[in-house]
């Protein structure tokens, strides 16, 4: 039976995550997963975030899915790198007493931009948020959304002093909220395991400097070769290769959402920068 080491990278999204499934699924024994399992976890990590799985549940669905994979697994690592695993930290780590949590994070102003004009109606469009912003209001009157990604995206949970405003959001301000949120939830679940469990990295500065991809290899306990940086120099899973800087009211509109959490991890001051594809 496998011994395999769990890690999860946890994040907002268009942030890397799919750069470092590329990267980690080639070192030798790790077996890696970008957005594992993603119609079992996606709707239940927002069910748990909004209350609507309790943590029975939750728990059973955990080891039912990544707890089977790890067991199976003939690495001598199993990892998942996925926004969804934010909104599950607790709960993981649990599970998995010895896995390991790296927190990454992208400019927020970049992130948002990337959903809202490369996912387009599969993140936060208006008809599948308001189809589970109907069944968290009243589930027992609505039916269960399906489990398709465009309908799983976190809501305010009810009584929060953004669960009215977010009614009014139109997309891209749900996007804002969605980065600050997460990120908000991941500082402060990942602040409650050990500090030798954890690990914060930043996309920008893994692409510019080889050591901080070599201290992201000692951390998860691989082997390291002077090769392993190339991978991280330009953007994956991109579906559409442009890049869009925010306009003015985008950019008041995330201001007004996000500042806070862009100041938090860094970026405030940092002018917001294109990409090159």
């Amino acid at each position: 039976m496998s011994h395999a080491k769990p890690f999860f990278i946890v994040s907002s999204g268009r942030s890397g995550t799919a750069m470092l499934h590329k990267a980690l699924s080639a070192v030798s024994g790790v077996e890696m997963h970008h957005e594992y399992m993603v119609q079992i976890v996606q709707p239940l990590a927002v069910k748990h975030y909004l209350g609507l799985a309790d943590r029975k549940i939750t728990a059973r669905l955990i080891a039912e899915t990544y707890g089977a994979a790890v067991r199976y697994s003939r690495g001598t690592h199993w990892g998942d790198s996925s926004n969804k695993l934010s909104w599950l930290i607790p709960e993981l780590a649990a599970a998995f007493p010895d896995a390991r949590f790296v927190h990454l994070v992208r400019d927020g102003r970049k992130v948002a931009s990337s959903y809202f004009h490369k996912l387009a109606d599969e993140c936060y469009d208006d008809r599948s948020t308001a189809i589970l912003q109907a069944y968290y209001d009243a589930p027992k009157l609505h039916a269960v959304p399906p489990p398709e990604k465009k309908y799983w995206w976190p809501l305010p949970r009810h009584g929060t002093g953004d669960a009215e405003i977010f009614r009014n959001f139109n997309q891209f301000q749900r996007i804002a909220w969605h980065w600050a949120e997460v990120n908000r939830v991941a500082l402060a679940e990942l602040a409650q395991i050990p500090a030798e469990r954890t690990m914060f990295v930043r996309l920008e500065e893994l692409r510019a400097a080889p050591s901080e991809v070599r201290a992201l290899y000692d951390f998860l306990g691989f082997s390291w070769h002077d090769q392993a940086h190339g991978v991280f120099v330009r953007p994956h899973n991109v579906n559409r290769p442009e890049d869009r800087l925010l306009d003015p009211v985008q950019r008041a509109q995330f201001d007004a959402i996000a500042g806070d959490m862009l100041a938090r991890l860094g970026y405030a001051e940092r002018p917001e920068y294109a990409v090159n594809y």
